[in-house]
């Protein structure tokens, strides 16, 4: 039950090449607890973590990770059937709260870890700047991507290891928190308010959030004229879509997220059935350099809401990665095209079905521009520096649009990304997941696995850009 990760992707030793932090190995972590008492204005975190356990190894003693900004006070233990361990010691330096039992807990045993931490949460420092919780102006906000959870719970930050949460915050009033999953509780005790969110799904530690602020939730619906009565022309979104907003931001929004409704409905014909129950946006106070994503929700900054409706790109894109990214995790960050070419594709598209402007015309926009850069990214393994470099997110997007132009018919096309998305659904994928679905796509429209396999070595395993991909219907004619 427990012998493996997640997936049998291969360790490269005990270190994960892109982030630089040894992994955390002989153990799954089912469930995470995390009770957290915030005070917004000296930015003070006190928590209690309770992670369910299971181990595929025998341990005599753990690491987890947790930042430096935290200190732990107190780790006690617990179990069912034989597991009666103690733990005899604890050390917590450079990023690692290293635990030493009093005894050997045998292979797949099942047990808890309580920790209790306080402290005034830090970004942890990374390749790719500061990561994890932020205090704002009036509250705080969490984006974690890659390995930036560190900075709030402890916590196996690895995006393979998905587990599924309850996050409970207290927080002065007025302020409301979002984080991920439902809210199953809201209690308010004199000036303080506490908020109980859980997740029906596991989810990866980097897209776990907390956003504090003084917010007033809409209906994104409202914000859609096509849902205007008495006679609407369009169908309800598939899951309810609301918008947290701070105080004034409501006309710029409700020109700015006036077709997230319609996005919803055209990512759940192309792409297959909503991931989660609903999806929150939260726009902060502050200005954010990009939008941001968790699992169930994006997060803007007041910057990208201003009513010229200048972001729609962006709105669309953070959408998709509800499915490509969050349902559909990543093994190894090394394979982040998956999840950032999903996303800009579906940017355009978004803009095919709003514009009519079909999706080779941004495609091959940003081909030229690609043909003037540097040739040496390799899509399959761009390496940490370049990870985020938006030739990854560019040409993983034109990967897609030439799997659709190699199959050349799009019923078959989507057919095959709702069948990628129904099969991985929360849980994670690597490039032959996607592979595997197109080779059967193939096959059903007569085209040669070798032809797939060329496309796919050209596009992923050479630095080199192949020209650009055209219909196999317009290649055969102009043949």
């Amino acid at each position: 039950m427990t012998s493996q990760r997640l997936r049998n992707s291969p360790i490269p030793g005990t270190r994960d090449s892109y982030t630089g932090v040894d992994f955390n190995l002989g153990f799954h972590i089912r469930h995470y607890r995390l009770d957290l008492d915030y005070r917004v204005e000296p930015n003070r975190l006190a928590g209690s973590a309770t992670l369910d356990m299971v181990n595929y190894l025998p341990l005599k003693r753990l690491t987890l990770d947790l930042g430096p900004s935290l200190k732990v006070s107190k780790i006690t233990t617990s179990g069912s059937g034989a597991v009666r361990v103690e733990v005899a010691r604890w050390r917590h330096a450079r990023g690692k709260l290293l635990l030493t039992f009093d005894a050997e807990i045998p292979v797949d045993s099942e047990f808890t870890l309580s920790i209790t931490y306080s402290g005034s949460p830090r970004p942890v420092r990374s390749p790719w700047g500061t990561l994890g919780w932020e205090e704002l102006e009036n509250g705080s906000l969490v984006a974690s991507q890659p390995c930036g959870a560190p900075s709030w719970f402890p916590c196996d930050d690895t995006p393979d290891e998905k587990a599924r949460y309850d996050i409970i915050v207290s927080a002065d009033n007025p302020y409301v928190v979002v984080c991920n999953g439902e809210l199953v509780e809201r209690r308010r005790s004199g000036s303080r308010t506490s908020w109980h969110y859980r997740t029906e799904h596991v989810m990866a530690t980097y897209l776990a959030t907390v956003q504090v602020g003084q917010y007033t939730e809409f209906d994104a619906a409202d914000f859609d004229p096509r849902l205007s009565t008495p006679a609407p022309s369009a169908a309800p979104a598939p899951v309810p879509v609301s918008v947290f907003l701070p105080a004034g931001k409501a006309p710029a929004a409700r020109v700015e997220f006036a077709d997230q409704v319609e996005m919803m409905r055209l990512y759940t014909r192309l792409f297959g059935p909503y991931p989660f129950a609903r999806y929150r946006v939260v726009v902060t106070e502050d200005d954010l350099e990009i939008p941001l994503e968790a699992q169930g929700l994006s997060i803007f900054g007041s910057n990208h809401v201003d009513g010229r409706k200048e972001q729609e790109r962006l709105i669309a894109h953070e959408l998709s990665h509800q499915w490509f990214g969050n349902s559909l995790g990543l093994a190894q960050w090394n394979d982040i095209w998956l999840n950032e070419g999903f996303a800009c594709y579906a940017e355009w598209l978004w803009f095919e079905h709003s514009t009519r402007v079909p999706a080779a015309e941004p495609a091959r926009r940003h081909y030229r521009v690609l043909s003037r850069l540097p040739k040496d990214l390799l899509l399959a393994d761009p390496g940490p520096t370049l990870m985020f470099d938006d030739r990854v997110y560019k040409r993983g997007a034109l990967v897609v649009h030439a799997l659709r132009c190699l199959i050349d018919d799009d019923a078959v096309f989507f057919a095959a990304i709702r069948r990628y998305t129904a099969a991985n659904r929360h849980s994670v994928v690597e490039p032959i997941d996607l592979r595997t679905v197109m080779s059967a796509a193939c096959t059903e429209v007569g085209v040669p696995v070798d032809t797939l396999t060329g496309l796919w070595n050209s596009w992923l395993h050479n630095v080199a850009l192949p020209p650009f991909p055209e219909p196999r219907s317009r290649t055969r004619s102009a043949g």
